[in-house]
């Protein structure tokens, strides 16, 4: 269990839980979250002749609750007719789309498909994150997409290719230049 306050210094982290007594340190230490009677209690542990003594008495009534997801899977592009339909969706939503371009046995592709699906959360309502694995799909497909190496991530906007970023790098340089890319159309 953790709360929040208004101060970020003071963060409980639940350190001891038993059946009748749970206990919350915070702040380094120094002082001790209690469960009592009434709700929680604070005591100070540093009192000069050793003796806790209780502070108030208050309950927690709220949570921080951060209901974005922090991955979001992508979705598969199975054929041209099922990215036809995706493209037009987009444009009538006048929203870009992301498609990463990759292959099953390729390793970078690999490595770098959970990374976008981390950054998929990040944009989860500005952009929707798609894939195509080259090999599972019609060559007519992989040929309008013009997909030469992989992994290729592409930026589709208004219906149209925008830009695209070949991932033959290390992830996290891709991985910026792909928030670049976003940045530059969103």
């Amino acid at each position: 269990m953790s709360v929040l306050a208004a101060n970020s210094h003071i963060l409980c982290r639940e350190m001891h839980h038993r059946e009748h007594q749970q206990q919350f340190w915070i702040s380094g230490g120094s002082l001790l979250l209690r469960k009592a009677s009434s709700g929680f209690g604070l005591l100070n542990r540093n009192r000069d002749d050793g003796k806790k003594m209780m502070k108030w008495d208050f309950k927690v009534e709220a949570f921080w609750n951060d209901s974005r997801p922090t991955v979001v899977e992508l979705e598969a592009i199975n054929d041209c007719d099922h990215f036809d339909q995706i493209l037009r969706h987009a444009q009538e939503q006048s929203q870009p789309i992301i498609i990463d371009w990759m292959a099953a046995w390729c390793r970078k592709c690999i490595y770098l498909k959970p990374k976008l699906e981390k950054l998929a959360a990040e944009y989860d309502t500005k952009v929707k994150f798609y894939y195509v694995d080259v090999n599972k799909v019609p060559q007519a497909l992989v040929k309008r997409g013009n997909i030469s190496k992989m992994p290729t991530i592409q930026i589709w906007k208004d219906g149209e290719f925008k830009a695209e970023v070949i991932g033959g790098h290390q992830a996290w340089l891709v991985l910026d230049e792909v928030r670049e890319m976003i940045q530059k159309f969103v």
